[in-house]
């Protein structure tokens, strides 16, 4: 069975996060969605709501699962036998800084990281600007799931 996993805080899922794991789904038998859980960093969303989320905007897609993880990548896939993680590359320094992740964690581990180009309708996208942008009463709704939408809104109003 190939396996992997697309990791990340997904504060909140975006479309660009979406279109990552259900090129992944298309790819593989079996593909982890992990949900780091960081203690140090204030989130919009708890852990669980993360996970709900990433549950109900995957249904579409049998083979992926969504779990939540702390401490090191690399040993929440040595411990669920996961051989390679997908990272989605938006722009130039997202590759920097990754390759200098996967270089590491296959030094630590012999876990592959694979890259897989962001289609260009989100290359702009990420979690942190999805917030702002809708701290201010900007219309996310294109960026994000519905779900997503309507959850981001309620929260930011409260």
């Amino acid at each position: 069975m190939r396996r992997v996993v697309c990791p990340g805080s997904f504060d909140p899922i975006t479309n660009g996060h979406l279109d990552i794991i259900g090129r992944s789904a298309r790819l593989y038998d079996e593909v982890t969605v992990a949900v780091l859980i960081n203690v140090e960093k204030s989130s919009l969303f708890t852990v669980d709501e993360r996970i709900d989320m990433l549950q109900t905007v995957t249904k579409e897609y049998p083979n992926v699962k969504v779990e939540k993880f702390h401490g090191l990548l690399v040993d929440f896939c040595r411990h669920n036998d996961i051989p390679a993680i997908v990272k989605g590359i938006r722009v130039v320094s997202d590759f920097d800084y990754e390759l200098q992740m996967a270089q590491l964690n296959y030094r630590l581990s012999g876990v592959e990281t694979l890259f897989m180009p962001t289609n260009p309708e989100y290359s702009f996208l990420s979690s942190s600007r999805v917030k702002e942008i809708a701290r201010y009463g900007g219309d996310v709704s294109g960026l994000v799931p519905d779900l997503v939408h309507t959850l981001l809104v309620e929260r930011l109003r409260s």
